[in-house]
């Protein structure tokens, strides 16, 4: 089947958080993806729909049985089932849930910043203290401080992994989640994975599962993961936590109680197995589209606009553009993010995020959603690169 990401449905005036949270202005900042899902799930939920009776649901085996063929077969990661999983609304219920699990409150938590934000009031609701430990950026890639996370590593309780990374982008090797692993093990740190991104990446980058590494390193671990973000069903609300050990897997499901998010929606059901048994060929059809447009931004800067770096994107949809050349020598980087994004916003009519929301790491930086048909990209692209030169010619 041919798939078409050339065109989107008109998302304004649609309760859309993207869409209508800025009215007017072109949206390329959270992360969800302006496509229709595939058509193999809208089917589904057609055939759900239809059936006309939403009351509470039991989660059948196939539910289970779907996800364990699927990351067997495309990422060799085997033993998914209904004695391994915790399902729950969302992963970022999911990993709160993790750290109310393994922490008491003033426990330490660490993460590599930038990261995703919500991670910080998952940590400070669990009233557990955050670590941080920022990322290295050399112009070309970020990499892991390795001595600066061992150090902080013996001070956590917790390590909250982003796997892929968002927002810089990165997809671990696994020689890079091995060294991480053997650093949280040799500490006694139990490690959190976030991989709701895992499906999004891009030649040269395989996604590595955490589940996949030695059991030693897996039993004091669990991963959090989800259709949701590769498939476009932010809305569904629908996520998994895996956890190898039963102890661990325990404390995972009184967490997820505790939290009041247990129950699953009957449509978030419906899609996972859609997209976990029907879905590969769109995916792969879907980052085919995406690899383009991330070329496309990259080309654009390198002839256009070369003073704006912007690595390589390996995995997730997210680009992560350093502006910190709008500062000059002399001038602090403080506020730059935030005030180049209001006037991106109010001058061009272009909503990216501001990389100051992920850390004071992220200072300097935007972040672009490509999730979109590549002529909304250009005219972005057009509208940041006039933005740039007026933000200039005031500052």
């Amino acid at each position: 089947m041919e798939y078409n990401f050339e065109t989107a449905p008109d998302r304004r005036g649609t309760e859309s958080v993207k869409w209508d949270l800025y009215p007017g202005t072109l949206p390329l900042w959270v992360a969800d993806m302006d496509f229709p899902a595939a058509p193999e799930i809208l089917e589904a939920l057609r055939r759900r729909l239809d059936h006309g009776v939403f009351g509470y649901e039991l989660i059948p085996d196939d539910y289970y049985t779907c996800m364990d063929r699927w990351f067997t077969q495309r990422h060799g990661w085997k033993g998914i089932g209904r004695s391994t999983i915790v399902p729950t609304t969302g992963v970022i219920a999911a990993y709160s849930a993790a750290i109310k699990a393994t922490t008491r409150p003033g426990g330490k938590v660490l993460v590599m910043t930038p990261c995703y934000n919500a991670f910080f009031p998952a940590i400070r609701n669990n009233k557990c203290e955050q670590l941080e430990s920022p990322l290295k950026f050399d112009g070309k890639q970020y990499i892991v401080d390795w001595d600066d996370f061992e150090r902080k590593c013996r001070e956590a309780d917790v390590f909250l992994l982003c796997n892929p990374h968002n927002p810089v982008g990165r997809v671990w090797t696994r020689e890079e989640l091995l060294l991480m692993a053997t650093i949280c093990e040799r500490n006694g740190v139990f490690v959190v994975s976030d991989e709701i991104h895992c499906e999004l990446t891009y030649p040269g980058h395989d996604y590595t599962p955490w589940a996949t590494l030695p059991e030693a390193f897996v039993r004091r671990s669990v991963t959090c993961f989800s259709p949701t973000k590769s498939f476009n069903l932010a809305g569904i609300q629908i996520a998994n936590i895996y956890a190898a050990d039963p102890d661990v897997l325990a404390k995972m499901d009184r967490a997820i109680n505790d939290n009041e998010c247990c129950d699953v929606n009957v449509f978030g059901v419906a899609a996972l197995k859609a997209a976990y048994s029907q879905g590969g060929p769109w995916l792969d059809a879907l980052r085919q589209y995406l690899y383009h447009n991330a070329r496309t931004v990259s080309c654009f800067l390198e002839d256009e606009m070369p003073q704006v770096n912007v690595p390589p994107l390996e995995g997730t949809y997210l680009m992560w553009l350093d502006c910190r050349a709008l500062a000059g020598p002399d001038q602090p980087l403080e506020g730059l993010s935030e005030r180049f994004g209001r006037h991106l916003r109010e001058k061009h009519g272009l909503t990216l995020s501001d990389g100051s929301i992920y850390g004071a790491a992220g200072e300097g930086f935007m972040r672009l959603n490509i999730a979109c048909p590549r002529t909304r990209l250009l005219d972005a692209l057009q509208r940041f690169q006039e933005g740039w030169n007026s933000f200039q010619a005031v500052e």
